[in-house]
């Protein structure tokens, strides 16, 4: 196995996570008002317009979707194209099955607080620190070998190459989690930009998968989790993982633990539960799997995807 690392983290302002943003926005209007709420919506954005697209079946019939994505992407041109559920996915959900089949992987590690890969959380804590001075679209990456971080990108729009490189110095100064000898800095790297968000690229919901879930060290299943309710186990079931691998990190005082779950859709029951303790495999037990057991357990028919879109799904208090 390598010993070099790498993660990176993106801004709230970078395209995707913007269309991210809408999609959680909009399901936590509905979920907010009507808990049952069946919501599957993507988004994709960019250069002054926003289509919005996907299956919503609720008691609300209105919950002012357009003033969502003024919100939180400007004024843009906005297209909608939303219908009912699908009754042939419903009738597999309505009597308590997973709305689709999958694979869903959680992991912890004792590495960090988080209890997530320290390229990843480094990575991010990098991108808050800069967010915080730089409200803007951004994206910083980080690479490690043997834990020292050996390189660093740092790119962010309207700011100036010396300015971005003195905070982020600033920040290897008050990180407890940064080991270092020599880095290798890129700081705005093709050159300082003022160009970003919807004006510079286009964004989609769920295209930062692996920002959402671990970094790229760690497998993910491959669903997305913004725009969707509960109901789908992509979503719920990968937090139900890492809640499993959390707990069975602290159970055995691990290093570090995996969780693999595997549904087919309208079965309430996962196919597969697995988890690898420290490279040893247990079945997991004590825990209902099942999609209302998930979401009773973590309490997810409430609204608060939209803060969860925001920086990746893990560690961030609520998973």
């Amino acid at each position: 196995m390598s010993n070099f690392r790498t993660a990176e983290s993106v801004s709230p302002k970078h395209p995707d996570k913007i269309c991210d943003q809408i999609s959680d926005a909009v399901l936590d209007a509905y979920i907010a008002k009507d808990p049952d709420a069946r919501v599957a919506i993507d988004v994709a954005g960019g250069h002054g317009k926003v289509f919005v697209a996907g299956e919503i079946t609720s008691t609300i019939k209105d919950i002012g979707i357009d003033n969502i994505v003024n919100r939180l992407a400007g004024d843009v041109k906005i297209t909608k194209s939303i219908v009912n559920q699908s009754p042939e996915i419903a009738q597999g959900v309505d009597i308590g099955g997973a709305g689709d089949q999958g694979i869903m992987v959680g992991y912890a590690t004792n590495e960090t607080p988080e209890m997530l890969p320290l390229e990843f959380a480094l990575a991010r804590r990098l991108n808050k620190y800069l967010f915080k001075k730089w409200p803007f679209d951004g994206k910083t990456q980080i690479t490690t070998k043997n834990g020292k971080i050996i390189s660093i990108v740092a790119s962010f729009q309207n700011t100036k190459k010396t300015e971005l490189l003195e905070y982020t110095k600033k920040w290897l100064m008050s990180e407890p989690l940064a080991i270092y000898d020599n880095i290798d800095f890129h700081i705005n790297p093709a050159g300082d930009w003022i160009i970003g968000g919807f004006d510079a690229d286009s964004g989609l919901t769920g295209r930062k998968l692996v920002v959402d879930n671990y970094g790229p060290r760690i497998p993910i299943g491959g669903g997305a989790f913004s725009g969707k309710d509960p109901s789908k186990v992509d979503r719920s079931a990968a937090y139900m993982a890492r809640k499993i691998a959390i707990d069975y990190l602290n159970k055995y005082k691990a290093q570090e633990a995996y969780v693999y779950l595997a549904y087919a859709i309208g079965h309430d029951k996962p196919l597969e539960a697995t988890a690898i303790i420290d490279n040893v495999q247990h079945t997991i037990k004590g825990y209902d799997l099942s999609p209302s057991g998930i979401i009773k357990e973590l309490n997810l028919k409430r609204p608060i995807y939209e803060q969860m879109a925001r920086y990746g799904h893990f560690g961030n208090g609520s998973t």
